[in-house]
């Protein structure tokens, strides 16, 4: 395997109730390589989401260590080396969009020129050229998803973790936002953990696809994806898309056998 930007060792965490403890996740050992674009799906309630805030510092584990590119995720995202999009955009509405975008910034204490210059750049990346006067409540949901991850590139992170971030939008926008996606990971380098549902995004998109077991959440099996890159939507009609997704689902109907 190339250098790893993560790697998790013996993960575990539990969250203490009054009623009784519950496990979430238990032993997870995962190495993912620098640049590289991996995907976790499971069931719902399978950690996917846990194991993303943890890696992000937004959770201490119980147990195990995580490392991201050699050091602590805490050392991580104190740095801003560390990029995080939610489920939702969480854009402030009293902020226009390019100071939404450059907000990172300005609590890094970088100077308005620098950060506005910067914001410009991410707004061109992801395709908000135009838009930067405009408020959040002017734009649709995928151009305010859109905004989040330039938000989330601002500080130029080693890693970009994302928690289901298109999983509100309709089919057409989430596969623009998809290929969007594919596009900023080929023009950055920069290492992706996509937290997703859709086995057929995580196979378009992912260079391995991580399968998670129903609570306590462990790694089932890892699919690796040999499908050439750069990738498209005409990916899916690629002779190798659909046996991938196969085993995907194959993978997942497995796990929750042994539920």
């Amino acid at each position: 395997m190339a250098e790893s930007a993560v790697v998790v060792e013996g993960l575990s965490l539990t969250y203490r109730t009054r009623a009784r403890d519950v496990v979430a996740l238990s032993d997870v050992d995962l190495q993912i390589a620098r640049g590289s674009f991996v995907s976790l799906i499971g069931p719902s309630g399978c950690g996917k989401s846990t194991l993303l805030r943890i890696l992000g510092d937004l959770l201490a584990p119980s147990q195990g260590r995580v490392q991201i590119n050699g050091g602590p995720a805490r050392a991580a995202r104190s740095a801003r080396r560390t990029g995080f999009v939610f489920q939702e955009p969480a854009l402030l509405e009293w902020r226009t969009i390019l100071d939404n975008v450059a907000l990172p910034l300005e609590l890094h204490g970088m100077a308005r020129a620098e950060r506005v210059a910067r914001a410009r750049e991410l707004l061109e990346l992801v395709g908000l050229t135009g838009f930067e006067a405009a408020a959040p409540r002017q734009l649709s949901g995928g151009m305010r998803q859109r905004a989040a991850i330039a938000r989330a590139l601002s500080t130029r992170p080693d890693l970009l973790l994302l928690d289901e971030p298109f999983g509100a939008l309709d089919q057409i926008t989430r596969d623009r936002l998809n290929m969007e996606l594919a596009r900023i990971h080929e023009q950055t380098g920069v290492t992706v953990v996509l937290v997703t549902h859709s086995i057929r995004e995580a196979v378009l998109l992912s260079d391995r696809v991580v399968v998670m077991t129903p609570r306590p959440g462990r790694i089932d099996c890892i699919l690796e994806n040999p499908l050439p890159r750069p990738r498209s939507l005409e990916t899916r009609d690629h002779p190798g898309f659909e046996p991938l997704v196969r085993a995907g689902n194959h993978a997942l109907e497995k796990g929750y056998g042994h539920a």
